[in-house]
């Protein structure tokens, strides 16, 4: 089984996105695709339950259509760290539960996208990160940049953690999620090439996804196909980042 996280060096810099682009590229190339969000905070009610809007949209584009509870075992209401909304909400994520739900939907489809929530040192309860997370599961990190001012530093941080904790990267993709251009998105991919081993594995343009998910999955994944290499992707050659 193969499978990735995806990470973002920041909240909204595209992870949900990204995903969706990678579920339509490899779904385009005859592969089953699972998604899991593990915990969604900002969530409004919807028809009386929680709405995570991002895990659905993920599992749209992935045509997931498993229950509510094995997409997105953990929803909450405060825009917040998941650690802090299961508090504020009189709950406690389980890791084990993710690992399970995990399991189960992995056994059914050939790659799994595990979606996390901002960056990588997010807590899901106590200490437990979205790291620890991906070492539990043995998925290696898709990173996800916002290229905006200051994605070097929150890029190099990300990797350097990455690295300290020998997670696995298979790369970084390059996400503009403004429509708006300036000096630093002008350079960001140039300098992170420079002061980075860890491969950028594409570039992406500001995307806005519609409601139409049939249409858009076909743009995203001709887009992908073209931008992204989703070979490295599939991280058969991930290893762990080496000192930058």
């Amino acid at each position: 089984m193969r499978g990735i996280l995806i990470t973002g060096t920041d909240t909204g810099v595209g992870k949900t996105v990204v995903g969706c682009g990678v579920a339509a590229a490899f779904m385009e190339q005859g592969k089953t695709v699972g998604v899991l969000k593990p915990a969604e905070t900002g969530c409004a009610m919807r028809d009386g339950v929680l709405y995570p809007e991002d895990a659905m949209r993920l599992a749209a584009y992935a045509r997931v259509t498993l229950p509510l509870e094995q997409i997105c075992p953990y929803r909450f209401t405060a825009p917040v760290a998941p650690s802090v909304a299961a508090e504020l909400a009189g709950m406690t994520i389980e890791p084990q539960r993710l690992l399970t739900v995990f399991d189960r939907m992995a056994k059914q489809c050939d790659f799994m996208i595990v979606e996390g929530a901002g960056g990588l040192l997010v807590p899901l309860v106590g200490r437990y990160t979205f790291a620890d997370l991906a070492r539990d599961l043995h998925l290696p990190l898709l990173v996800v940049v916002g290229s905006k001012l200051g994605a070097l530093n929150h890029t190099l941080l990300t990797l350097y953690c990455a690295q300290a904790l020998s997670l696995p990267v298979t790369g970084y993709i390059l996400n503009h999620p403004s429509p708006v251009s300036d000096i630093a998105i002008r350079t960001n991919a140039r300098t992170l090439a420079r002061l980075t081993d860890v491969p950028s594995l594409g570039t992406l343009p500001f995307l806005s996804l519609s409601d139409n998910v049939e249409h858009d999955r076909a743009l995203l994944a001709d887009l992908f196909a073209d931008a992204v290499d989703l070979a490295k992707v599939l991280g058969e050659d991930a290893k762990p980042t080496e000192k930058n």
